[in-house]
């Protein structure tokens, strides 16, 4: 697969299959390719198409790194900088090969915003480097809005009728498109700090979280999310902000809201630069939840995080 209507360095293309057999033809030869030219290359796909894969490389499979996508990239936000750039940053030289599937028919509504701006993200967080990202799309049960939603987030596009230049490439648009008010309920546990309030505002997130349930390890990485967003708040957003926190199916949410505003879309989502002010809280909270969710506006930032 030469992606030849590609000109940039950094290559990602949708693949839009329709049962097994297509979705096995298509991922083995990108894979095969690679490892014939040479390239570094990983598989992140959800479980099932990981073992169709596997089976289909045999011997070869030892030569790719294989990743089940429903663990690796659980949380979205994840993805670009535990999965897609640790693999990337680890063969720093020759072109690097993988395929990523980030969107399944098993995502919830809730996730799929997330799912669809690391999509859109993507294609910033690895301009101008040799990488090739392909990304299948199940075209039989996946939402006529996810494959639309495909077309605006991938520059090239592989249907039944080959490989082709999208004609409705938007990613920036994408990433506004879902930069979405986050409702709340309007019974979830209030507490609003400033600048002395901080330990208070992790003892009142950490108490609710016990009182609904919340424990061991999970309650941990609950306790340091909101340490670390809190502390944001304060230091970068304005010196106040609110926490709350509720139940939400079998999950716990607890979200922060200051004034700040997130100018950088992939802040929390790569490493941030030596001298900068911020950033690592937030890809900390990343790296511990199920999942992230940011609203940011003129009038201040959301970052919402699920247990």
């Amino acid at each position: 697969m030469s992606t030849a209507t590609s000109s940039e360095p950094f290559v990602h293309p949708a693949l839009f299959y329709r049962g097994a057999e297509q979705y096995t033809a298509a991922t083995l030869s990108f894979l095969l390719e690679g490892l014939a030219a040479g390239e570094a290359v990983a598989v992140a796909v959800p479980g099932p198409n990981l073992e169709l894969i596997k089976d289909g490389l045999g011997s070869s499979a030892d030569r790719v790194k294989l990743l089940d996508m429903t663990e690796a990239g659980r949380n979205p936000g994840r993805i670009i900088p535990r999965v897609l750039r640790a693999f990337a940053d680890a063969h720093p030289v020759g072109r690097v090969r993988i395929i990523g599937e980030p969107i399944w028919a098993g995502r919830t509504a809730v996730e799929y915003p997330a799912c669809v701006q690391h999509e859109a993200l993507i294609n910033a967080a690895f301009q101008g480097r040799e990488v090739t990202v392909l990304c299948p799309y199940d075209a039989d049960r996946l939402e006529p809005q996810v494959i639309a939603d495909a077309y605006a987030t991938h520059p090239v596009v592989i249907n039944e009728d080959g490989e082709l230049a999208s004609e409705t490439y938007d990613p920036e648009r994408v990433i506004a498109r879902y930069n979405e008010p986050l409702a709340y309920p309007p019974d979830a546990a209030t507490f609003s700090f400033n600048t002395g309030d901080l330990p208070k505002a992790r003892y009142f997130a950490v108490q609710e979280a016990e009182r609904l349930g919340l424990t061991g390890v999970r309650l941990q990485d609950l306790t340091l999310a909101v340490a670390e967003l809190t502390t944001n708040s304060v230091r970068h957003g304005g010196g106040s902000g609110t926490v709350r926190i509720w139940a939400e199916g079998e999950q716990i949410a607890c979200e922060v809201h200051d004034r700040g505003r997130l100018t950088d879309p992939l802040a929390g989502r790569r490493p941030p630069a030596r001298d900068q002010l911020g950033g690592r809280g937030l890809m900390l909270v990343h790296y511990v939840a199920d999942l992230v969710r940011v609203h940011t506006a003129p009038e201040g930032t959301t970052v919402r995080f699920y247990l």
